[in-house]
């Protein structure tokens, strides 16, 4: 009587590991639910937003604006001459 006891017990101990393991599975799958339709409805507006050109046109100029925040643009106005290629330089000359 003893073994069918502690065969139950066993038995019984796997399952509930089993289902505390499946739980955890459970609450991570509704944890990435939960983040994939916050995703999703951000850019469900982000969609929407440019869609319009009222919208797209602010999105475009802050997407070309290819600055870093510690990098300036210079600005050159005239003719830019190229230098002169010394004796040493391997580029062909033109």
């Amino acid at each position: 009587m003893l073994s069918i006891a502690t065969i139950v017990a066993v038995q019984f101990a796997g399952i509930v590991a089993k289902n505390v393991a499946l739980a955890g599975d459970l609450a991570r799958a509704r944890a990435d639910v939960v983040a994939l339709r916050a995703r999703d409805a951000d850019e469900s507006r982000t969609v929407a937003r440019l869609s319009v050109p009222r919208g797209a046109v602010p999105e475009i100029h802050r997407a070309l604006q290819l600055v870093g925040p510690h990098e300036e643009i210079i600005f050159l106005r005239g003719r830019v001459v190229a230098p002169t290629p010394g004796p040493g330089d391997w580029r062909p000359t033109p």
